[in-house]
């Protein structure tokens, strides 16, 4: 198109002037800001219908072309615009992509574009602090702000917010760090031989106590601070006597470090007691701790005399891990399994309950001399340890925008709890309204440590580049919270939070100060349920005394036959895609009443069909080609991507299919049941499976719940007291009321006394006519009457 072409035509833009077109509404805090500023005179008063669009530009929905819609009236054009010297098409519109925007046409390239300039740097001063007006087909449309980053996960270097600790623990002030190693082979199982060597002490002997650290507590927890005690650390262990001394040196108060009590019964033989969970009397099975002065040759023995558990897998097999610096410094060797002579046994102590305690004892070389060597019941995975993870998370560019991390709450410490969003963003894949939803949490028992790499390993896959993982992000959006408890994690607790109770018999307590984490938790499922469809819901555990990995489920013997065995079809497809690792034969699904407080169970009740509790043995696998051996971090965190691989092949199953694969689980349930029973095959088909549901334990490895927090429970006490007496009071005043009442309706019969009523009944003497067999006058006596009302 010429210039000379341009003046003769008949249609030219304009710039609309509509009043009710554009008009955007301010918030109501930015609007009375604005009009506060406008009346003292420090704003100018722009109104928002100042705020319209140059030549009425729209989007083409089809390609994505904008266009410019021109005026229908040439001369109301040529009147508004006051220029002759605008463009013109014979075209109710025209694409600004097949306009020639040369210099030589300054209407288009002179005025336009600084008009479109001018439009967009208006409509950027009109953005809120939380609202975003962008431009969408020919209309601006606000829109939230994406929530800023949490400014505990800054992108700048360094730890991320520091441990609270309770104030009246002694905290070192270096941070234990290891590094990552993965041994080439799966480490064996140790094979006792029946001649291990079971310590029995005796405590009248002269022994030498070399460590002991016990906090003074208030019985409950008061208040935190981020490095614990404002005194420091003082001196716990003994002071070696010169360098021939070979007497170890032990620590164990860093991060989820426990050991209570190191004494020596030799020169290479210590007894070693653990610490109680705080604010508990029970629940000893996690330990930590450093030895260092080690002498490279000698053998020395270790044996724990206070285990609280009945069996552990020590006596299947399992070793301590062990790790040494100097190993780790030369080698680039981390932690590995070591120990001989391993035994778990009932020794001659006991609580103050008069429950028995158990030990185990281990013998170990050390390779070199004056080395640091620290000893852990499972791989560790600190508080530290998460906060460095994510914030590796939050400083990749691509990973980070596929995962938003924000806080769920804080704990009774004011640690805080972190929630994961892994999914597409809105313009990939499924609508994000559409999308359902996987929930995932860990951690809610501090020493349970390979719940957390198995959750690493969850995250790594579905924040990776690989095509499984986009499909998921693609279709799901994964809820991950993982670390439930960092308070217990932090002081080292195996299986409480500072409230001395079991967060996982909890989730049904409204006491959201006392179980943050855990009532978030439940408020952020019901949430989404009410949304879209929480199509799983999955609590990541370990096991002492169980071998393999394996789950806990929800099955109900009132569900209708079609609906039979749902349950366990993920668990059965979770069998076939991690064979070494999972055994589906070790899965339950009994729900029984003492779990009715676990998560599994209260988010089944709230509608989540697929909610299981994931446990992963401490030792190792007993089929498949990883038979024999130690599980390694590696296979916590392949067990994790397993589980990423399953949801997908879940979400994939079509009707037909998972009506077979319910055939097969009956099948195999009725060959396993007529085994048992020792019948023929040719009655297996008369056996209904949900009459043989499994008779053991279907629970985890788990304690009862203990009651109230121990904060609550001197109130609940007096609550006790008082709402006994108060129904003391109750009945008397029913008894008295009934009495009365009969009294009125009859008043010249007496009613006789109500058995257990305590109302004081006068004594009458009836006349002597009316005598008993004996010939003795029957007399009613208060304090008989009141004898037989008690019995």
């Amino acid at each position: 198109m010429h210039a000379s072409n341009r003046s003769d035509c008949k249609n030219k833009v304009v710039v609309l002037k509509s009043e009710s077109a554009h008009e955007l509404d301010l918030n109501p805090y930015d609007s009375f800001i604005q009009q506060h500023l406008q009346y003292y005179g420090y704003f100018s008063g722009h109104s928002q219908s100042e705020l319209r669009l140059p030549y009425h530009l729209q989007t083409d929905r089809h390609s994505g072309r904008r266009l410019v819609h021109l005026h229908s009236d040439p001369e109301a054009a040529l009147a508004t615009s006051g220029s002759e010297d605008v463009l013109s098409t014979s075209s109710s519109s025209c694409n600004l992509d097949d306009i020639d925007c040369s210099r030589s046409f300054c209407p288009l390239d002179g005025l336009w574009y600084e008009e479109i300039e001018d439009f967009h740097s208006r409509r950027a001063s009109y953005n809120t602090t939380q609202l975003l007006y962008n431009f969408q087909e020919g209309r601006l449309v606000p829109e939230l702000k994406e929530p800023r980053n949490l400014y505990s996960l800054t992108r700048e270097l360094g730890p991320q917010q520091a441990p609270r600790w309770p104030s009246e623990i002694q905290v070192l002030e270096t941070n234990v760090k290891h590094i990552r190693w993965i041994p080439q082979q799966p480490e064996p199982f140790y094979v006792p031989t029946g001649q291990e060597y079971a310590p029995i002490y005796n405590r009248k002997e002269a022994r030498r106590l070399v460590y002991e650290y016990e906090p003074a507590t208030a019985g409950l927890f008061l208040r935190s601070s981020l490095n614990g005690s404002r005194h420091g650390c003082e001196p716990a262990a003994a002071k070696l006597h010169g360098s021939e001394d070979v007497t170890l040196t032990f620590e164990a108060r860093f991060e989820s470090g426990n050991m209570k009590r190191a004494v020596q019964i030799s020169d290479y033989e210590y007894e070693l007691s653990l610490s109680n969970d705080f604010y508990t009397k029970r629940h000893r099975q996690w330990f930590y701790f450093r030895v260092e002065n080690v002498r490279c040759g000698p053998t020395y023995r270790f044996t724990i005399i206070n285990m609280a558990k009945p069996g552990s897998l020590y006596n299947a097999g399992m070793q301590p891990l062990m790790y040494s610096q100097q190993d780790a410094t030369q080698y680039k060797i981390g932690w590995r399994r070591l120990g001989s002579g391993i035994k778990y046994y009932k020794n001659n102590l006991s609580e103050e309950d008069g429950k028995p305690c158990y030990s185990v004892t281990w013998t170990c070389t050390f390779s070199h001399d004056n080395d640091v060597c620290y000893f852990a019941y499972s791989y560790p995975y600190t508080y530290t340890d998460l906060q460095d993870y994510l914030h590796e998370l939050q400083t990749d560019v691509e990973r980070s925008c596929m995962c938003k991390q924000r806080v769920l709450c804080r704990t009774l410490a004011g640690n805080l709890v972190y929630v994961l969003t892994i999914t597409s963003p809105k313009t990939e894949g499924i609508r994000l309204e559409e999308r359902k939803v996987v929930v995932l949490s860990a951690r809610v028992h501090p020493g349970e440590t390979c719940s957390s790499w198995m959750m690493k390993g969850i995250i790594d896959c579905l924040t990776s580049s690989n095509s499984k993982a986009k499909e998921l992000r693609d279709k799901f959006v994964f809820k991950i919270i993982p670390m439930l408890n960092p308070d217990g994690v932090i002081v080292g607790n195996y299986r409480c939070s500072l409230t001395g109770r079991d967060l996982n018999r909890n989730y049904k307590s409204v006491l959201k100060e006392s179980f943050p984490s855990v009532w978030h938790t439940k408020m952020l499922v019901k949430r989404l349920a009410e949304e879209r469809e929480v199509m799983l819901y999955c609590d990541l555990h370990g096991h002492s005394r169980k071998q393999n990995i394996f789950i806990y489920g929800c099955e109900s013997k009132m569900a209708a036959h079609s609906l039979r065995l749902r349950q366990r079809i993920f668990p059965y497809l979770l069998s076939k895609a991690a064979p070494n690792q999972f055994s589906y034969g070790e899965c339950k699904f009994k729900v029984q009443k003492n779990k009715e407080g676990t998560g599994r169970v209260v988010m089944w009740n709230l509608g989540v069909t697929n909610s299981f509790t994931m446990e992963a043995s401490f030792c190792g696998a007993t089929a498949g080609s990883s038979a024999g051996g130690h599980f390694s971090v590696a296979d916590f965190e392949e067990m994790g991507v397993h589980f990423c691989e399953t949801v997908l092949e879940y979400s994939k199953l079509d009707e037909s299919e998972r009506l077979f694969i319910v055939s097969e689980m009956e099948d195999q349930l009725k060959k396993e049941i007529s085994t048992k029973l020792t019948t023929e095959t040719s009655d297996v088909v008369d056996i209904d499976v949900s009459d043989y549901e499994s008779s053991d334990d279907g629970g985890s490895d788990s304690s009862i719940s203990d009651g109230l927090p121990v904060r609550y429970r001197g109130l609940a006490e007096e609550l006790k007291g008082k709402r006994r007496k108060r129904r003391k009071s109750m009945k008397k005043d029913i008894l008295e009321k009934s009495l009365n009442q009969k009294k009125s309706e009859s008043p010249n019969t007496e009613s006789k006394p109500r058995k257990g009523s305590r109302s004081i009944v006068k004594p009458r003497v009836v006349p002597h006519t009316h005598q008993s067999e004996a010939g003795i006058s029957y007399f009613v006596d208060e304090r008989v009457v009141m004898r037989r009302q008690r019995c």
